[in-house]
């Protein structure tokens, strides 16, 4: 028996998975978190074989809760769960050491498979997904007159960016900060600035190839 964390501040998607999953005969849901918070102290004290991790959660996202676990013994395999297919996301969790990214959308069948490919050790990156985050971390130059070398993000600026790297949009961003949206884009426009680039993608993938995030 395949046993998994299932991470989704969402409670009705929680249960749909949940009940779809109780119709495989090898996987079951042992435990479910609503945000980042309660799924890192569940993965501290319950044998588990997958992690479920929506990537948009509150308190902490999928991607901190993978930071979080950098380093430890014994993390279980990692699949993000994700509404929408983003390369700044895919290539976040691609460094953090995920084992797999998959849209919310996708069907039991391919769920079931996916988590018995990461439980078994393997890998379930989309292939094309895979290649454009690459090709994007290889080819990266900045498309701004960066600073040389970049200046250091602030703490606040990094947190900001994680969000981003999450999917969240300014206005989520500063309602999960409890802040005004206009500061977090002024702290958007900093980050770009810092890192030499024009969008978000572009500074995700930057941040990650100087070891910002």
């Amino acid at each position: 028996m395949i046993h998994v964390l299932l991470a989704d501040d969402q409670t009705l998607v929680r249960q749909g998975i949940k009940s779809l999953l109780a119709l495989t005969p090898d996987i079951r849901v042992a435990a479910e978190a609503s945000d980042g918070e309660e799924a890192l102290a569940i993965v501290a004290t319950t044998a588990l074989d997958v992690l479920l991790l929506d990537v948009r959660m509150p308190r902490k996202t999928g991607l901190d809760v993978l930071t979080a676990l950098r380093g430890k013994p014994k993390v279980p395999p990692t699949i993000l769960l994700t509404t929408f297919d983003d390369d700044a996301v895919a290539a976040a969790g691609i460094r953090l050491g995920a084992r797999g990214f998959l849209l919310k959308d996708i069907g039991l069948e391919q769920l079931a498979e996916a988590i018995r490919t990461v439980a078994s050790g393997g890998t379930l990156w989309n292939p094309a997904i895979t290649e454009r985050v690459l090709r994007g971390l290889d080819r990266l130059k900045p498309d701004v007159p960066v600073i040389e070398p970049p200046t250091a993000l602030t703490a606040r600026e990094v947190e900001v960016l994680r969000l981003m790297a999450s999917g969240a949009s300014n206005r989520e961003i500063a309602e999960m900060l409890g802040t005004a949206e206009g500061t977090v884009k002024n702290h958007a426009s900093s980050i770009f600035s810092k890192l030499g680039v024009r969008d978000r993608t572009k500074a995700v993938l930057r941040a990650i190839e100087l070891g910002f995030i």
